[in-house]
């Protein structure tokens, strides 16, 4: 704490990392996302993909490549501990309505390690 009482934060906490990860995953930069968050130990819970990292990573290039134009906005964020849930709005192109869509993070030594979506 400063001396006025303000809290100085140094780190970046668990909600930017979420936040970051799928604004950049959405983006087209899924590779640096991954390198740059995502932890070694990584599974998912996707049920349309097998549950290591590599796979969803090459999903998400893919879908990113089909989806140039994909909008998510960020409307929720909850942290607690080691874990982080995200309430998005979701559009794959321009003409579409979207979809929620909910991310659950789970970090260890500030690396995501587990999501389930």
């Amino acid at each position: 704490m400063s001396l006025k009482g303000e809290i100085q934060m140094t780190q970046i906490t668990h909600s930017e990392i979420a936040i970051s990860f799928l604004k950049l995953a959405g983006s087209g930069k899924v590779r640096e996302t991954y390198s740059k968050y995502v932890s070694r130990d990584f599974r998912h819970h996707n049920p349309f993909f097998r549950g290591d990292g590599e796979s969803l990573m090459l999903a998400m290039e893919e879908n990113w490549t089909q989806n140039p134009d994909k909008k998510l906005e960020i409307k929720l964020t909850l942290d607690d501990r080691d874990m982080v849930v995200t309430f998005s709005h979701v559009q794959q192109n321009t003409g579409d309505p979207g979809a929620a869509v909910v991310h659950i993070f789970r970090f260890k030594d500030d690396k995501i390690v587990d999501c389930g979506m």
